[in-house]
């Protein structure tokens, strides 16, 4: 089967099912390419039994190809990555996204969350 973000956004339905799927986004982060902000990619995933087998992220202005595999980590060009191991959260950095989805129940939701996320003393 296949998932591809446009067509979903654009109103097609789609159907996860136990089928091997691939999932496209062809320009992750439409947005940012709309209004010429360069962090866009290319993202691809393989699911098998609606579980993630493998996933591809390629960011096209930094030239990084980022790959994940199920049981086998992550890496970016090749490079294995890892998780900083950090546990407390006050030393974090905190990144959100907000969404696309302006449906009021919806942001009053983002919203809570994000509040009680920035009552932590976190950095971001």
């Amino acid at each position: 089967s296949f998932i591809g973000e446009e067509s979903v956004a654009a109103g097609e339905g789609s159907i996860l099912t136990d089928n091997p799927t691939w999932i496209i986004d062809p320009i992750d982060g439409t947005t940012n390419f709309v209004h010429r902000f360069p962090f866009v990619a290319v993202s691809i995933g393989f699911v098998v039994n609606k579980k993630m087998e493998f996933g591809i992220v390629y960011s096209c202005v930094e030239d990084k190809m980022y790959t994940a595999r199920k049981g086998k980590g992550a890496f970016c060009n090749g490079q294995k990555l890892q998780v900083s191991g950090q546990e407390d959260i006050t030393k974090s950095l905190l990144v959100t996204e907000l969404g696309s989805n302006r449906d009021p129940e919806t942001i009053k939701i983002i919203l809570s969350n994000m509040e009680r996320l920035l009552s932590i003393p976190i950095h971001g």
